[in-house]
């Protein structure tokens, strides 16, 4: 094999590119600015749909108490709602709101035109933007390969 396709090595040359380019992206400011956590439980919460506070800390591994100080944040800004679940009327379920999905879409539009525009600055010629498509579905393979 050679050098420069040992697993090792690529994997160092994707974790460092991967890890400036996202660093850069989730820098990218946009109007009612969510938290990371925010971000991260409304965005897992749209993924998965409606559950409760408790299962989603679990799913994003923080404890009950820092997820319900996020939730009540949420809430608080209209992005989730909070209704008895159907099953068992004392447990409370989490859904997001049309503006928690519209904060959301705000979010990636913002992160895809930072993109698009570095793509359309003249940096990258015809033939890297082919092999920069070319790669996506690859990385896409190696995140659900993890």
């Amino acid at each position: 094999m050679d050098d420069d396709l040992d697993p090792g090595a690529v994997a160092a040359v994707l974790l460092r590119s991967i890890s400036v380019l996202l660093r850069r992206v989730r820098q990218v400011p946009t109007p009612g600015e969510l938290t990371m956590p925010e971000r991260t439980a409304l965005s897992r919460l749209e993924r998965s749909g409606p559950t409760t506070s408790s299962a989603l800390a679990r799913e994003v591994q923080i404890t009950a108490q820092a997820m319900g100080a996020t939730i009540n944040a949420l809430q608080g800004r209209g992005l989730i709602e909070r209704s008895p679940d159907p099953a068992d009327g004392r447990r409370m379920v989490l859904t997001v709101t049309d503006a928690g999905r519209q904060a959301l879409q705000d979010k990636r539009d913002a992160r895809n035109e930072l993109i698009a525009g570095a793509l359309t600055s003249g940096t990258f010629t015809p033939e890297e933007l082919r092999q920069l498509t070319a790669a996506a579905p690859l990385l896409e393979r190696l995140a659900q390969h993890i």
